[in-house]
């Protein structure tokens, strides 16, 4: 992840350089879910993973068994039934993890239209992490972009105002039904 420069400097009239060293093969991800429920606070459930090498044969991005394994902890933590919204990333349309999705009772599914992304509140979570513990920073190392990273997650994760805010961002309600009981 090259982080986005915010503010640079250099003398008049001279173009400011900004010296960045070479790519690395090396890739992180991030699985993310923002979870909402009304009259409780707002919560972060991440999960950051370290790929192989993608040109010696490793995968560049989250399995469909991750998001399955990361939905799972999920329920559990929360505790109770999950109504995801999902944007139309390939895996999370993957046939093995629909037929995941039909297999359980505490699952529901929806896909948001494609290319909505003002309309995925995790975007805005992405939005803060560029903006706020990556910004200006040259990390020296691997391991020093992923403390970054966890470091600013942490931080989002107990600022339920602030993931709600990203929530409102999208123009979308949080709405309940109640369920009449069996």
């Amino acid at each position: 992840m090259t982080p986005p420069t915010s503010r640079t400097w250099a003398k008049r009239g001279h173009t400011p350089v900004i010296r960045v060293r070479g790519r690395s093969q090396r890739r992180y991800s991030i699985a993310a879910l923002t979870c909402y429920k009304a009259g409780e606070r707002s919560r972060l459930i991440y999960r950051p993973k370290r790929h192989a090498d993608h040109k010696q044969g490793g995968r560049r991005s989250f399995t469909w068994t991750e998001y399955r394994d990361l939905l799972t902890a999920a329920h559990q933590q929360l505790g109770g039934p999950i109504v995801l919204i999902w944007d139309n990333l390939n895996v999370h349309k993957d046939r093995r993890m629909r037929a995941f999705i039909d297999s359980q009772d505490w699952i529901t599914a929806y896909y948001l239209p494609p290319y909505a992304p003002d309309l995925n509140p995790v975007e805005g979570i992405w939005s803060l992490l560029r903006r706020s513990s990556q910004a200006n920073t040259a990390f020296t190392d691997p391991d020093h972009l992923i403390h970054a990273l966890r470091h600013g997650l942490r931080q989002l994760q107990y600022r339920s105002d602030t993931i709600d805010g990203c929530l409102t961002e999208t123009g979308l309600k949080l709405t309940t039904t109640h369920l009449q009981p069996q």
